[in-house]
C-alpha cells in the first residue's frame, strides 16, 4: 500500500473539483469535500484535517499542507499558489464566543451560541510557520512569511516576515522566489 491516494481513491471523497498530480495522505481527513477544490500539484500529509462549511476550501496549485494541520470553519478558506503551511498550523474561519453571553461548542443548539465566522485569505508564496494559529477575518498578502507559534489575527502585508502572538511584522522578505516561480513555471509547462 502507497502512502497516498490512488486517483479512484480521491475520486470517491468527493472533491468539489481536484488538479492533476495531486497527492493526499491515507491518513488525511475531510469533512464537506464536496466544498474543497485542489489545484495541481497539492500535497497534503499525514493528520491533516479539511473541514470545510458553507464558504469552502479553495487550494491552489503547488500548495503543500504539513502533517497535523487543519482548516475548519463556516467561512470562506483560501490558499493560493505557492503557499506553504508547516506543521500543526491551525486555521480557522469560525471562532465560539468567550465572553460567556454565548454558549459555545457544536453540541449546543445554534441559537443558543454565537459563533463568528469570516472568510481567510492566504495570498500566493505565503508560509505560515509551525504551530502558528490563523484567526477568521485573518488576510495573508502575497509572499507574507509567519514565524513559528504565531498568532494571526488580522492583516499581514505583501512580502512582510511576521512573528509572536499577536503576530506583528519583522522585517521584509525576499521578491526572488518570484524569478524563481517564472522558472518552474517554464518547467511545469504539460
Amino acid at each position: 500500500m502507497t502512502t497516498f491516494l490512488a486517483p479512484d481513491e480521491l475520486e470517491r471523497i468527493g472533491f468539489a473539483a481536484y488538479g492533476r498530480e495531486v497527492r493526499i495522505s491515507r491518513l488525511a481527513s475531510f469533512h464537506g469535500a464536496q466544498r474543497i477544490v485542489l489545484g495541481d500539484h497539492v500535497r497534503i500529509d499525514d493528520f491533516c484535517l479539511l473541514s470545510a462549511g458553507t464558504g469552502g476550501i479553495e487550494i491552489g496549485r503547488h500548495v503543500h499542507v504539513a502533517a497535523y494541520t487543519s482548516l475548519i470553519g463556516r467561512g470562506r478558506m483560501r490558499l493560493g499558489d505557492f503557499a506553504n503551511l508547516s506543521s500543526r498550523v491551525s486555521i480557522y474561519s469560525s471562532s465560539d464566543d468567550y465572553s460567556g453571553y454565548a454558549m459555545t461548542n457544536p453540541t449546543v443548539p445554534e441559537a443558543l451560541t454565537a459563533v463568528k465566522h469570516a472568510d481567510v485569505e492566504i495570498g500566493r508564496h505565503v508560509i505560515v510557520g509551525c504551530g502558528s494559529v490563523v484567526l477568521p477575518g485573518a488576510v495573508l498578502e502575497e509572499g507574507a512569511a509567519v514565524a513559528a507559534l504565531s498568532l494571526v489575527r488580522g492583516r499581514c502585508e505583501a512580502f512582510g516576515i511576521y512573528g509572536g502572538a499577536p503576530a506583528r511584522r519583522l522585517k521584509a522578505r525576499s521578491r526572488r522566489l518570484l524569478e524563481l516561480e517564472r522558472q518552474l513555471t517554464d518547467i511545469d509547462r504539460p
